[in-house]
């Protein structure tokens, strides 16, 4: 889909969808391990990169493989820096794999881990029939005050702190908008957005340039939310993924794979309900 995001299958790097039609594997022990390939662009900074390293292997925590490469180097190439890290890569794997638990579904009792811009805060839930129902951001602890028990209190903090991450992130991607928006200088005027609940889009950007935001991506670090937002604004001038949208993207915020990665690398536990 044009013009959208998404955590770890495709679309915000719809770079990803190009280029995992290009895809491998190799055996460790009795385990096949498949791999992606990400081919870079010939930009000055990808010629940099190739002198300092040719192929770049990343193994993220939903436990997918990429061999991020040249678009000069040739497949066996590739598969001789995938055999190198073999060990590395099986490693990393089964580590992640040990971890999985940021997977299963929140609890929403006290103790469980909530995030807001980049920062993981232990949550806390109380009752205090002297108060209206409250969210409060304090000293590492987001704490949710309700004002009577209820039978069912795990879906009703859920639905609080859902309203107040929706509240909290019409406001910080407005803000963040407002100060991006001069960088892209072929937007006229301020873009309508709304903010909408997805379990797999960061966001995406129509046809008439109107943008959808996910409000999940508050949770994510201030310089992941400018790189989905300038990501959609670049959709504005140019709406697919082409060579020209991705030099527009770095023009505007060059070390965007950085950011992006990092983004990658927390996904399922930003989107994780």
């Amino acid at each position: 889909m044009a013009g959208s995001l998404r955590g770890h299958q495709h679309s915000i790097a719809a770079e990803i969808e190009i280029a995992t039609s290009e895809r491998g594997k190799f055996n460790y022990g009795e385990q096949v391990i498949h791999y992606d390939v990400i081919r870079t662009s010939d930009s000055a900074e990808a010629l940099q990169q190739k002198t300092k390293r040719k192929v770049k292997i990343k193994v993220h925590p939903d436990q997918r493989v990429v061999a991020i490469a040249p678009n000069d180097a040739i497949s066996s190439d590739i598969q001789k820096a995938i055999l190198k890290r073999a060990r590395w890569i099986w490693q990393s794997i089964n580590d992640f794999a040990s971890q999985y638990d940021f997977v299963l579904p929140k609890k929403y009792v006290s103790g469980d881990s909530q995030f807001y811009l980049g920062k993981r805060y232990v949550l806390k839930v109380m009752i205090d029939t002297e108060q209206v129902t409250n969210v409060k951001l304090y000293r590492g602890k987001l704490t949710v005050t309700l004002n009577r028990e209820y039978d069912d209190r795990s879906n009703v903090v859920k639905s609080v702190l859902n309203e107040w991450y929706f509240d909290k992130a019409k406001y910080k991607f407005h803000e963040r908008l407002s100060v991006l928006l001069p960088k892209a200088d072929w937007v006229k005027g301020i873009p309508s957005f709304r903010v909408m609940a997805m379990s797999k889009q960061w966001g995406s950007c129509s046809v008439k340039g109107n943008l959808m935001l996910n409000p999940h991506l508050v949770k994510a670090p201030k310089e992941c939310i400018d790189y989905v937002i300038l990501h959609e604004l670049c959709h504005i001038e140019e709406h697919n993924h082409s060579e020209r949208f991705w030099r527009l993207l770095t023009q505007i915020m060059p070390n965007w794979r950085e950011v992006k990665d990092k983004l990658d690398d927390m996904a399922e536990l930003y989107l994780n309900e």
